[in-house]
């Protein structure tokens, strides 16, 4: 099987919001409450001689490891400095990044993190109105104000990764998409809420997708990366992909617990308690292991992993059946197409006509 090339380290199980559509603390799995708030540095370390070996025995020239939670910065700075040190010390190949929600994204928590290496995102749903809608303290209290001065913050700076962004069709797409522009992101990430077939989605997620890319691909200069646009069009140009919400490439990742426990990736906990783990640990277990875990082959699987109706499908290698949680059915398992099935399709449609046609006209010019 591939080797992982990406880790998600949790290095802190809590968090200092309560987002109402949180796939850790809001939805099926409720495992985070039996583990330790934090990750030890016995685990840590663990950790780092784990993914060391993994790293020699398949002969990665790097990978990527995510500092997540909960909310990953209360940790804290000494923590992870400690942190992020021990594991550079065994695997020098590792690329450091972190996702806060930035309430506690200062000067000197930035000055750290960077000086590190660490690539810092920030997660924000849009002006404040829309953002407090979900991304609220457990008291009820709006979080924006955090996260737009987190991003002030990092504007401009070498360590500014980019902006992870919830969609919610509810919401004015345009407007939130020009909001998160003033913080001049290098990179967006738009996540579509985890929903499935036993909890579906709210209608809507085409339109806010496609106003998006219209505003976004229209744009008379570069304005940002969007990652879900950027691959669909490498797939409609018959490139590969490196996302699990589209494509058929393989989902190299392997999350690391706070105690230490080895699981597939976490989005999976929006589905039904336990459908992350895999009975494996740091410390009794080799990552190679992992890779033969039963969940994880299905995710490399590729098109053997997909329902007929998918395969029938002319845009399936497009798609790729979208991200494995949303085709996730009660009493069915994943082979299913994505609960967004037809939110893709218009998605990939509108797309590809629109490059077809900048094609089209250059070939003519």
């Amino acid at each position: 099987m591939p080797a992982f090339r990406e880790f998600v380290l949790k290095v802190h199980q809590r968090c200092n919001l309560a987002c109402d559509y949180c796939y850790v603390y809001e939805l099926a799995d409720q495992s985070w409450r039996d583990r330790p708030p934090a990750m030890s540095p016995e685990v840590w370390r663990r950790a780092a001689y784990r993914i060391g070996e993994h790293v020699s025995r398949h002969g990665l020239d790097h990978v990527d490891v995510v500092l997540h939670g909960g909310e990953p910065l209360l940790a804290g700075r000494e923590s992870l400095t400690r942190l992020v040190g021990d594991l550079r010390s065994v695997v020098p190949a590792a690329r450091f990044s972190t996702q806060t929600n930035g309430a506690l994204l200062d000067a000197r928590m930035l000055d750290a993190l960077a000086g590190l290496g660490v690539r810092i995102g920030v997660s924000l749903d849009g002006p404040a109105g829309q953002h407090d809608r979900h991304r609220r303290h457990r008291d009820g209290r709006g979080s924006h104000a955090l996260a737009d001065r987190a991003l002030r913050l990092l504007a401009g700076h070498p360590a500014y990764a980019g902006i992870l962004c919830t969609v919610d069709p509810a919401t004015d797409p345009v407007a939130v998409y020009e909001s998160l522009l003033d913080h001049r992101p290098p990179r967006i990430d738009l996540l579509l809420p985890h929903a499935h077939w036993g909890a579906l989605p709210a209608p809507g997620t085409a339109e806010w997708l496609i106003a998006v890319f219209d505003r976004w691909y229209d744009a008379p200069r570069r304005e940002t990366g969007i990652r879900l646009f950027e691959e669909v069009i490498s797939l409609v140009l018959g490139g590969p992909s490196r996302s699990d919400q589209v494509g058929l490439s393989p989902v190299a990742v392997a999350v690391i617990e706070s105690d230490g426990t080895i699981e597939q990736v976490d989005s999976l906990k929006a589905t039904y308690p336990g459908a992350a783990a895999t009975g494996l640990n740091v410390f009794d277990h080799d990552l190679d292991a992992a890779t033969r875990h039963p969940g994880i082959v299905a995710r490399q699987s590729g098109l053997t992993a997909l329902a007929a109706s998918c395969l029938s499908c002319p845009v399936h290698d497009i798609c790729g059946a979208g991200h494995y949680a949303h085709r996730w059915r009660p009493g069915g398992g994943f082979r299913n197409p994505s609960v967004y099935c037809a939110d893709l399709r218009r998605l990939i449609d509108h797309i590809g006509a629109r490059v077809a046609g900048d094609l089209e006209r250059r070939a003519h010019a």
